[in-house]
């Protein structure tokens, strides 16, 4: 008989949580998500094929690392510096706008074994954010830097620099433009002036990620994202604070988050499903659902995350119609679903 969970007013069975479970991969080294993605009706053969070939390429960058060697750290990085090159994704090249017209992006990397992190916010001239996270973690007494004085930081490691210019795609800004639009009909009939629009499409935020095991046994989390469509000059979401968005521990997992950040960031959600793991003794799906598919989505949060659990084992969890994810196994075998389970 399946147990009753209560949360409010909102009755969910075991049965119903489980049906929401993604497949669990067996001996996964390196896992990666490019966000929830467009509404499957918005999903062009086009487009479809650009997104699963970015993912595997970046299953592929981040593969070839840990086969010459490299750590956990390594995988994490290279994979997402590939998505971020490519502007199918939100991410680096192709980010989002902000209500002032800019692109300002935000990444954060932590490894599971001593629990050090970095991460960069607001950044508008750091083509890589992910490297500049890395940069933070290794390279500087602190966790998060933000805005000019994270943008300085980067161009002082080294790391390639970019004119804002270079960020910005035409679709993005048809996007923002249509959104301004929609805005300026709505002052028109009314004399109170709404503040900025919450995104209305999955396809005005997204987020890419990756999760990965090294031989040695180390976990390594990892994210980055142009934001939200429209966000505020200056917001910053989830993905670059550790514990909501990003989270590693060689106890339990590594977890990459996407979604409405706000959400993420109230609910802790990268650090509630490792507690969930490593307290609870749950798996890394049920874990995994319990966050997203009855917390998150009982407060009206939509979002999703990826899992790799200490054993190599590899899942997902959303509450949209799909999720950008692939993952490769120890032995190469690569595994690329965009809305099938």
């Amino acid at each position: 008989m399946s147990r009753i969970l209560f949360s409010g007013m909102v009755l969910l069975t075991m049965a119903n949580l489980m049906q929401a479970a993604d497949v669990v991969v067996p001996d996964v080294v390196l896992g990666i998500h490019g966000g929830i993605g467009v509404d499957k009706k918005e999903m062009t053969p086009e487009l479809e094929k650009e997104v699963r070939a970015g993912l595997k390429s970046a299953l592929e960058a981040g593969h070839a690392k840990l086969k010459a060697g490299g750590t956990s750290l390594d995988a994490v990085e290279a994979a997402i510096r590939i998505m971020e090159d490519l502007p199918a994704f939100n991410a680096g090249k192709g980010a989002v706008f902000t209500n002032a017209g800019t692109n300002e992006l935000d990444a954060s990397i932590m490894e599971g074994k001593s629990k050090k992190a970095g991460a960069m916010a607001g950044v508008m001239t750091v083509k890589n954010p992910i490297s500049g996270a890395r940069a933070v973690m290794e390279k500087s007494k602190h966790v998060l830097l933000i805005g000019p004085g994270a943008d300085a930081f980067a161009k002082k490691q080294g790391l390639e620099i970019v004119d804002p210019s270079y960020f910005a795609t035409e679709p993005r800004r048809k996007a923002i433009e249509e959104i301004w639009k929609r805005e300026a009909e709505a002052r028109k009939q009314s004399s109170t002036e709404p503040g900025p629009a919450l995104p209305r499409k999955k396809s005005e935020y997204g987020t890419v990620g990756a999760v990965s095991l090294d031989a040695d046994g180390n976990l390594a989390a990892g994210t980055s994202t142009g934001g939200m469509t429209n966000k505020m000059a200056g917001r910053v979401g989830d993905s670059p604070i550790i514990g909501a968005g990003t989270y590693a521990d060689n106890e339990a997992g590594a977890i990459s988050c996407t979604g409405h950040g706000e959400f993420f960031i109230r609910y802790a959600v990268s650090h509630e499903i490792v507690a969930q793991m490593k307290y609870r003794g749950l798996s890394a799906a049920d874990a995994a659902d319990d966050v997203i598919n009855r917390q998150l989505k009982n407060a009206g949060g939509e979002g999703a995350a990826i899992v790799l659990d200490r054993s190599g084992r590899f899942t997902a969890a959303y509450n949209s119609e799909g999720l950008y994810r692939a993952c490769i196994t120890r032995d190469g075998k690569i595994s690329v679903r965009v809305y099938e389970n």
